[in-house]
Order: C-alpha cells, then sequence, then structure tokens
C-alpha cells in the first residue's frame, strides 16, 4: 500500500513539474498538457515497478540472511 500511495504523490508532483516547465518552453496550454499527461504517466508506471523491484530486493537479502530483519 505504501508504494502504491508514493506512486500516487509522485505522478501528481511530477504532472505539476511536467506541465509548468512544457509551459515555459513552448507558451501552449495544449502542447504542455499533452506532454504533462505522457510523460509523467509513462514514467509513474515505471516508477511503480521501480519501487517493487527494490522491495523485493530487500525481501531476498533479508531472506538470505544479507541484512538483518
Amino acid at each position: 500500500m505504501k508504494s502504491l500511495t508514493k506512486t500516487i504523490t509522485f505522478a501528481l508532483v511530477h504532472f505539476t513539474v511536467a506541465f509548468t516547465v512544457a509551459y515555459m518552453l513552448t507558451g501552449s496550454w495544449a502542447i504542455s498538457s499533452a506532454l504533462a499527461l505522457v510523460e509523467p504517466a509513462v514514467n509513474t508506471v515505471a516508477f511503480y515497478f521501480h519501487e517493487r523491484a527494490w522491495e523485493m530486493l530487500d525481501k531476498a537479502k533479508r531472506w538470505t540472511g544479507l541484512v538483518p530483519a
């Protein structure tokens, strides 16, 4: 659940930053909106799986005794 919450808040921040930067560069609401929706959406999905991979790595380390529980 923590990964999902972090993913959602990350998405909100990313959408805001992407829109602001795109608008500052283009001055276009349409282009900025499109960029703010597409790029962060793809990045957010990648981030979620990145977080899950790190969780699995931590579990594997604990299971093998490499990291104390």
